[in-house]
């Protein structure tokens, strides 16, 4: 397949129904946020279904502010909040799928962190980006910075690691034969 084939979507084809506008948006973003923006892969040029910003870490919370709330813009949906790891430096790419209800546009943001670096949390604009940078922090060991209750979610406390990175031992097994007393302090009603 090359590029000019189309990625094949749940609503069709994006490109010709959005691509005017993900050009303009782009643009306006561009002008805004100048050397925030690094790079862009736009569809047709690059194998994927919808742009792709990479942002440095620093301003991914004003773009994503810009992206959820701008009149011509409005993609107020954090559809989907994860990362990647790409053995090379800077290690992980934290991947934000925004969705914008107002005309069924998708668009992704991601930001490029190295090892022990921190990336700013998106709880401050979406509350849903609790849980999903929880993971992040569970699976690959990245920190969001400002997050309201950095913590494991998946494993046990007790583990060792990072599952999701690609240097994790494919059988890297850890058994505990007990189970540890629940802690009180997570057992009271909070807003977390």
């Amino acid at each position: 397949m090359d590029i000019n084939t189309p990625v094949p979507t749940i609503y069709g084809k994006d490109f010709e129904k959005h691509g005017e506008m993900w050009k303009t948006q782009i643009a306006e973003l561009r002008t805004k946020f100048q050397g925030a923006i690094e790079e862009v892969r736009f569809p047709r040029e690059y194998p994927t279904d919808v742009p792709i910003l990479y942002v440095k870490k620093e301003s991914v919370i004003a773009v994503l502010d810009h992206l959820r709330s701008a009149p011509g813009f409005e993609y107020g949906f954090l559809a989907d909040l994860t990362a990647t790891d790409e053995e090379i430096d800077p290690r992980f790419e934290v991947v934000y799928n925004l969705l914008s209800h107002g005309n069924m546009a998708r668009i992704r943001v991601k930001t490029r962190v190295s090892e022990g670096q921190e990336v700013p949390t998106a709880t401050t604009l979406w509350m849903a980006a609790n849980w999903p940078e929880r993971e992040v922090y569970d699976m690959f060991g990245i920190t969001f910075s400002g997050h309201p209750h950095m913590r494991r979610i998946l494993m046990d406390d007790r583990w060792v690691g990072h599952p999701l990175r690609k240097d994790y031992a494919l059988r890297g097994y850890q058994l505990f034969p007990d189970t540890p007393p629940p802690k009180p302090e997570l057992l009271e009603k909070s807003d977390r």
